[in-house]
C-alpha cells in the first residue's frame, strides 16, 4: 500500500536537492504513469460535460452574424482579464480606447502589456496556419507578450538560464511555494512536453489540454510571463485540435474567481500525483465559461435585434446611418463624434446629431464628462462583456 502511495505521489516528477542546498521539482514526462490516468466515474462524466458545452459553444458562435467580431472582443477581455491575475489595472475600456488612439492621462501605464497580450495571442493564431503548438511558436509568442514592458529587459522569449521560483512577496528559494526545475533541465522538459502534445498518447483532447497547461506551469520556463503565456497555450491548443472553429474559450476569468484553489489543484499534482482533483476542476471550468460564453452569444444576437428595432422606430430618416454606426462599433467600440463623421462623411453638426441620437436610445454612453474631445461607447455590447468579467 506503501508503495503505490509513494508511486501516485512520484507520477509527476520528483524533488531533487540541488547543489545549492534548495529542492527543485523535475517533472515526469506526459502521461501520467504508475498507476495511468483514472478517467472513470465523475471525471468522465465531467468530460462528457465540457466536451458538450464546448459543442453548444461553437455552434451558438457560428449562428452570429460576423463570428470574428465575437472573437476581437473575447480576446480582449481575455487579455485584460489575464494579465489582472499578474497585477495590471488596465480595464476592457482602457484597452479598447488605448488601441483606437484615444489616450487619456488616467488610462493606467501597464495598458501597454494588456495590449501585448492580445498581439501575442493573434500572433499565435496566425502562426498555428503553418506552425504546430510546440517550443518554437511558445518562444515567439513569448517574445511578443514581454517586447518592451515590465519584464522585458527578462530575456524575452530566451528560456531562462537561472532558477526562478514561486511564492508570496520576499520570499527566497528556500522559503519558497514551489521551486520550478533548474534552469538545465527546462529545455529537455520542453522537449518531453512538445512530443506528448503531438502524439496525445490516446488520451482525449480535452485532457490532453489540461494536462498540458498544468505541465508548462510546472516547467516555468520563462523569467517572467508563465501564467499568461500557459493561459495563451490553452486557447492555441484548442484550436488546433479543432475542439473549437474560432478561439472563444478563455479560462482567465474561471482561473482568478478560483485563485487559490488553481495552486492548489497545481500544487496538489507536483506534491501528491493528483492529476485527476487537476483535471476535474479544469474540466469543471472548460464546462463552466462555455456556457457563460454560448449565453453571451445569444444575448449579443438580442440586443443586435433590439437596438436595430430601436434605431428603426426613433431615428426616422437618420435610422439607415444609425444601422450602419451600430455595425461599426462591433469592432470598434470607443468611439468620437469624429470617429463617427469618418465613417458617414457627414458634416461635424451632422455626425454630433447622430451621436446624440443614438446617445438618446441608449446605444452609446458618453465616458469623459467633457464638454470637447468628447468619447462615448457602445454602452449595451461592453456591458455584456463587462458583466462577466
Amino acid at each position: 500500500m506503501n508503495n503505490a502511495n509513494e508511486n501516485k505521489a512520484s507520477r509527476a516528477g520528483r524533488y531533487m536537492r540541488q547543489p545549492a542546498g534548495y529542492r527543485a521539482f523535475i517533472p515526469a514526462p506526459l502521461p501520467p504513469r504508475d498507476p495511468p490516468l483514472d478517467l472513470n466515474g465523475s471525471l468522465r462524466e465531467q468530460l462528457s460535460a465540457a466536451d458538450y458545452a464546448l459543442g453548444r459553444l461553437d455552434g451558438a458562435v457560428l449562428t452570429l452574424p460576423n463570428p470574428d467580431l465575437f472573437v476581437f472582443m473575447y480576446v480582449r477581455k481575455e487579455a485584460v482579464l489575464s494579465s489582472q491575475i499578474e497585477g495590471t489595472q488596465s480595464s476592457l475600456q482602457n484597452l479598447l480606447a488605448a488601441e483606437a488612439q484615444l489616450f487619456d492621462p488616467d488610462t493606467p501605464k501597464d495598458v501597454s502589456e494588456v495590449a501585448n497580450y492580445v498581439r501575442a495571442m493573434n500572433l499565435g493564431l496566425a502562426r498555428l496556419n503553418e506552425l504546430p503548438v510546440s517550443v518554437r511558436l511558445i518562444r515567439e509568442i513569448h517574445a511578443e507578450l514581454m517586447q518592451g514592458v515590465r519584464g522585458g529587459l527578462l530575456t524575452p522569449g530566451e528560456l531562462r538560464t537561472s532558477q526562478n521560483w514561486i511564492g508570496p512577496a520576499g520570499c527566497t528559494l528556500a522559503t519558497a511555494s514551489f521551486v520550478p526545475p533548474p534552469p538545465h533541465e527546462v529545455p529537455q522538459a520542453l522537449s518531453d512536453l512538445e512530443k506528448f502534445l503531438h502524439d496525445g498518447a490516446g488520451l482525449p483532447p480535452l485532457v490532453q489540454v489540461g494536462l498540458a497547461h498544468a505541465q508548462f506551469e510546472t516547467i516555468h520556463p520563462f523569467l517572467d510571463g508563465n501564467g499568461r503565456i500557459g493561459r495563451l497555450l490553452i486557447a492555441f491548443l484548442l484550436t488546433e485540435k479543432r475542439l473549437l472553429s474560432r478561439p472563444v474559450l478563455y479560462l482567465s476569468h474561471y482561473f482568478k474567481r478560483h485563485r487559490a484553489e488553481y495552486y492548489e489543484r497545481l500544487q496538489a499534482v507536483r506534491d501528491a500525483g493528483d492529476w485527476e482533483g487537476w483535471l476535474a476542476f479544469f474540466l469543471a471550468g472548460v464546462a463552466e465559461v462555455s456556457r457563460q460564453a454560448t449565453a453571451t452569444a445569444a444575448a449579443i444576437l438580442r440586443m443586435r435585434e433590439d437596438y436595430r428595432a430601436k434605431i428603426t422606430e426613433q431615428l426616422g430618416r437618420a435610422a439607415a446611418n444609425g444601422q450602419r454606426v451600430m455595425d461599426r462599433l462591433f469592432d470598434h467600440p470607443i468611439v468620437t463624434v469624429a470617429t463617427v463623421r469618418e465613417w458617414l462623411g457627414l458634416t461635424p453638426a451632422g455626425a454630433n446629431q447622430i451621436v446624440a441620437r443614438l446617445e438618446g436610445v441608449g446605444l452609446l454612453r458618453e465616458i469623459t464628462g467633457y464638454a470637447r474631445n468628447r468619447r462615448f461607447r457602445f454602452e449595451p455590447y461592453l456591458r455584456l462583456f463587462e458583466d462577466q468579467a
